[in-house]
């Protein structure tokens, strides 16, 4: 049987390193400044601001001018000057204020905004023109508590990243290691077990693909749920439900909610979680046996319903 490690786990996944900004030099890089919740109005007023439309226009114009020129020099072979043509023409617009100063991070809790706005690879200053929104959001899909991701350009200086988080489900340990999962047992890599302590503990090998059945049976019964310590998963058939007294539930290895509503009419009958128990076993469906604290044999408690 494994041993339960909740507290104290000697180690937790660390987020994966920064990605660097899209064109951005070490010795360039800044710190973009997160935005703190913004109103439509102000979004709207956002896009006049830092830059006169005439001096924008007149920059933009000059530089189409140039690359028109330089095709036709050329002889026209465009797509060997798109590159260049589009870096000139963002640079130019970064310098009358079409630069990236404030990151809006929407839809994330506070434990995942950091880990989010690191893998965007956004730096401050960047034009924000030229930003390659479809690598921003492959960037930020890539992080473990994002399962959908948005990013929106607002001119001139902001840009919007908008995500749907994994709900957290519960936390897995297997081969001495904790992991927080989410509802299809998938691992958040960039989530410390040790900052969500109100998360079921699940033990043993695929106990993280095998919680998502009995987790909401176990959380329906609030007298259960808050005495529970942990679920252990069996031979990969069965779950134990250890509780916080010591004592144990053994499932059956199919129909757990049967064998959970023998559970519920047993103690209606004789609040056996609130006296406490050291084993009821509830694997045959013809009956449910109770060990007692004290050591003796256990004892048939109650035919199955319907029995």
């Amino acid at each position: 049987m494994a041993a339960i490690v909740r507290e104290g786990a000697r180690h937790a996944a660390k987020p994966p390193p920064a990605a660097r900004g899209r064109g951005a030099s070490p010795r360039a890089r800044k710190p973009v400044r997160q935005g703190s919740g913004y109103a439509p109005a102000k979004l709207k007023a956002a896009q006049g601001v830092g830059v006169r439309p005439a001096a924008a226009l007149g920059v933009m114009g000059a530089v189409l001018v140039g690359v028109l020129a330089a095709v036709l020099l050329t002889g026209g072979r465009l797509h060997k000057l798109q590159a260049r043509a589009e870096e000139a023409a963002s640079e130019a617009a970064a310098r009358v204020g079409f630069k990236v100063a404030t990151v809006h991070v929407e839809g994330a809790t506070p434990d995942s905004q950091a880990d989010i706005l690191r893998a965007s690879g956004l730096t401050r200053d960047e034009p924000i023109l030229g930003l390659d929104l479809g690598g921003v959001r492959s960037r930020v899909e890539q992080v473990g508590w994002v399962s959908d991701v948005r990013v929106v350009r607002l001119l001139p200086d902001t840009v919007v990243i908008r995500v749907v988080e994994r709900p957290r489900a519960a936390v897995w340990q297997h081969d001495g290691r904790l992991h927080v999962v989410d509802d299809k047992g998938e691992v958040i890599r960039e989530a410390d077990p040790r900052r969500f302590p109100q998360l079921p503990l699940v033990v043993g090998a695929g106990a993280n693909d095998a919680a998502a059945r009995i987790l909401p049976l176990i959380r329906a019964r609030p007298r259960l749920y808050q005495r529970m310590d942990a679920l252990v998963r069996v031979d990969g058939r069965r779950w134990d439900i250890r509780m916080k007294d010591g004592g144990l539930i053994q499932l059956p290895a199919a129909d757990e909610e049967s064998a959970l509503i023998q559970l519920d009419q047993l103690d209606q009958q004789a609040r056996v979680l609130d006296l406490g128990f050291a084993r009821i076993d509830l694997r045959d469906p013809e009956m449910v046996a109770v060990r007692p604290r004290d050591g003796g044999p256990a004892v048939p408690a109650a035919p199955a319903a319907g029995a």
